[in-house]
């Protein structure tokens, strides 16, 4: 008989151990990354407003795209010719930076998820297990198994409720088996009528915290604002460095045509040896700035790979279209005043928003302070409930129950600490509107600057241009006047360098025009992030 016993004591261990290994094992690594990816996006796609910017590029690496993500894989082409579109593509999706931004805005989310947590319904479960091995008595094995649901709600004006039913079964075997299951409900709430008591400072946590992800959503946009203005502007220096390597080639060219013609002429005596020096002393001049540009050129094309996390050895050349774009397109400006881009700005910036909500926040913070400062009175009331003895325990004794109602107060004799939290959250108060006040005028000086340079830049290409046909002329003229024996090497010489460096100005400012444009717009607060990493402004 005790033999017997003795093997039910093994198989009830076995069991006892096969259901805390499958309840330990039953949800893997991976099941619990799903689950919170899923509830770190619900969350943040539940917050993100349409006047953010599109829902795109912004879920972390290790989770599935969204579905108007850009595929990387279709970005890099065969011939290794990006575009800009391609490349600030490549860009979002593979800039370490970005990546950070993106993991910062899913674990401010991430927080909010435990936060809430704590408010929400929670399951429960124990299993105890021992077993006696007693040479003087029988085996004895001991199993105590309990499980429920506990449900604590926090009301807005912070009401707490607490609700919960547990569930005991205690399995006691010796020679004569016995089994006991029973059930209890229990529930209290607690009223705050005075003071900030009850629930409001956990209240207010909550309320912080999910404000905390609508600010790092903000965040999160504005930096992809700033991200896609930055790229395009690497971009269009590259693409910069390399027409400036085009034409200081092609004046190298020339000026080595130059030099062999004049050394025709020196040999049949038309021009002095010192004319042929010259040349070829400006010449040795022109090769090594050939050399600087084809160094700076290279050297900017492996720095911006980096911040494409390409490797600096990565066989890719930025597309020169791009700039002949650029160049069909001209010099637009904005079609309204500053005062108006101004008042957009202070409409539609997202850095601004958040810091205009941080005094909101202040000012909740100041009254709960203020509340903690009197009395602290609270209604409470509670229930306990059995079920019925024995096995019945589907059946909860209401009859029977203990109930309790009552006021718990706290006379705040001592309010050091409720003092200085009141004056410390006036201070916090005065320091977020002063902050936002300078947030303001910061925007509103960012803007005007940024509508400064655009017509700045707009009349500086206009310049330029008009200086690059002078140029272009004075080298023609130069050219005739030394061919019919009228001129000198050294004023075309001279002439050839102006005409590189109006080459390039005109270039130059054609792009810091565009650059400049792009961020009007978003300092403005119109520059919107399409899908593809692209930009494009809204209109007023």
């Amino acid at each position: 008989m005790c033999y017997g016993f003795r093997q039910i004591n093994l198989l009830l261990l076995l069991l006892y151990s096969a259901i805390v290994l499958g309840i330990t094992g039953g949800c893997s690594r991976e099941h619990y990354k799903e689950e919170a990816d899923k509830e770190v996006y619900g969350i943040i796609d539940s917050k993100w407003q349409d006047d953010f910017g599109q829902k795109t590029n912004y879920r972390i690496t290790d989770v599935p795209p969204s579905p108007n993500d850009i595929k990387i894989e279709k970005v890099m082409p065969k011939s290794r010719v990006l575009t800009l579109a391609q490349v600030v593509a490549l860009a979002t999706a593979q800039n370490r930076d970005y990546q950070t931004q993106k993991e910062s805005l899913y674990l401010t989310a991430l927080d909010l998820t435990l936060t809430r947590h704590q408010y929400a319904r929670q399951w429960f479960g124990t299993i105890d297990g021992t077993y006696t091995d007693d040479k003087s008595d029988e085996d004895d094995v001991d199993l105590q198994i309990s499980g429920g649901v506990d449900q604590k709600l926090l009301l807005l004006n912070g009401i707490i409720v607490n609700a919960g039913i547990a569930i005991d079964w205690v399995r006691f075997l010796t020679g004569d088996p016995r089994h006991t299951i029973g059930s209890v409900l229990s529930g209290d709430i607690t009223i705050p009528l005075l003071g900030a008591g009850a629930g409001k400072t956990a209240r207010e946590t909550l309320t912080q915290a999910e404000r905390d992800v609508l600010y790092r959503i903000r965040t999160f946009n504005r930096y992809r604002k700033t991200f896609v203005v930055d790229i395009i502007r690497d971009y269009y220096n590259v693409l910069q460095q390399r027409e400036s390597l085009e034409i200081t080639r092609a004046s190298y060219q020339r000026q080595v045509q130059s030099t062999n013609q004049l050394r025709m002429e020196v040999e049949v005596g038309q021009r002095s040896q010192s004319d042929a020096d010259e040349a070829e002393q400006r010449l040795l001049s022109a090769e090594n700035n050939l050399v600087s540009a084809q160094q700076r050129y290279e050297q900017t094309l492996d720095s911006f790979k980096i911040k494409l996390s390409l490797p600096t050895d990565a066989d890719i050349v930025l597309d020169q279209d791009e700039l002949r774009a650029l160049e069909s397109i001209g010099v637009r400006q904005p079609g309204f005043t500053a005062d108006e881009a101004i008042d957009m700005a202070l409409a539609r910036r997202l850095d601004l928003a958040n810091t205009r909500d941080e005094v909101d926040d202040a000012q909740r913070k100041l009254v709960l302070a203020a509340e903690g400062l009197g009395v602290e009175l609270n209604l409470i009331g509670s229930i306990d409930v059995d079920s019925n003895p024995k096995t019945d325990f589907s059946r909860l004794q209401f009859q029977k129950g203990a109930y309790e109602l009552g006021i718990e107060t706290d006379l705040m004799l001592d309010r050091k600490a409720e003092r200085n939290a009141y004056r410390g959250a006036l201070i916090t108060l005065q320091q977020r509107q002063r902050g936002y006040d300078e947030e303001a005028e910061r925007v509103k000086l960012a803007v005007r600057q940024a509508y400064r340079d655009l017509a700045e830049t707009a009349e500086s290409h206009r310049i330029q241009k008009v200086g690059l046909k002078l140029a272009e002329r004075r080298v023609e003229q130069q050219r005739l006047l030394l061919e019919y024996g009228r001129g000198t090497v050294r004023l075309l010489l001279e002439s050839e360098d102006a005409l590189v460096q109006a080459q390039n100005a005109v270039t130059r400012a054609l792009v810091d025009h565009t650059i400049a444009k792009m961020s009007f717009f978003r300092d403005v607060g119109i520059l919107g992030v399409r899908p593809d990493g692209m930009w494009e402004h809204r209109a007023k």
